[in-house]
């Protein structure tokens, strides 16, 4: 029940932010292409649909593909430099 309970919460939110961004490429105030990479990361976990987007969308765009993980890695060695620190 409680596992269930979280995955619900994990999907509201992903949708939450995703649904934020869109309405964020419209309005000068809201962050939308950032929005919808946090909704992303949040509902890949939990969504197989949007495993499966992103899977198609790195085999379509390998160069973009790669310098995002380039971009996952560097970030994930500073925040573990910072942690040891």
């Amino acid at each position: 029940m409680k596992a269930t309970l979280k995955r619900f919460c994990k999907l509201i939110s992903g949708w939450t932010l995703v649904l934020l961004g869109v309405i964020g490429w419209f309005l000068p105030i809201v962050p939308g292409t950032v929005l919808i990479f946090l909704g992303v990361a949040i509902l890949s976990a939990q969504s197989e649909w949007v495993r499966n987007r992103l899977e198609f969308l790195k085999a379509r765009f390998p160069r973009h593909a790669a310098k995002l993980q380039a971009l996952k890695e560097s970030l994930a060695s500073k925040i573990r430099r910072e942690g040891t620190s």
